[in-house]
């Protein structure tokens, strides 16, 4: 149930979504998209641990002004997190992390053991 409607924190019902991702590969590396709208980079942090890519921050709920009535709120609100499993070995010191216009783009250069070799067969 708590993954439906949230997590508890006490006595309070904490809110949470899942930001829709893109992952791509390329020869040299992987790159994700993460769609974050609204959201400033002090919002969310970016961990690569035990061979995942960690994406977690949360995106605070505005407050609802005196003399209006919401009729649809369709805007996530409340707290993310995004694992994103890494099949191969990569080069943790060169990743790299930009924010702009609403979208977290990550790229994750692969390591040397982990790029395609192409194999010559002999007759």
């Amino acid at each position: 149930m708590d993954e439906f409607f949230g997590t508890h924190d006490g006595n309070e019902l904490k809110p949470w979504f899942a930001p829709r991702i893109n992952l791509a590969e390329t020869d040299q590396a992987y790159e994700i998209s993460v769609d974050l709208p609204g959201m400033r980079p002090e919002d969310f942090s970016v961990e690569l641990k035990d061979g995942q890519l960690w994406i977690t921050g949360e995106r605070k709920h505005e407050h609802e002004e005196s003399g209006k009535t919401y009729h649809r709120v369709e805007l996530q609100y409340g707290r993310f997190q995004r694992a994103v499993g890494l099949p191969t070995a990569v080069k943790a010191d060169e990743v790299q992390a930009e924010y702009k216009d609403g979208v977290l783009r990550i790229s994750v250069p692969k390591d040397e053991s982990a790029k395609a070799r192409r194999i010559t067969v002999k007759a």
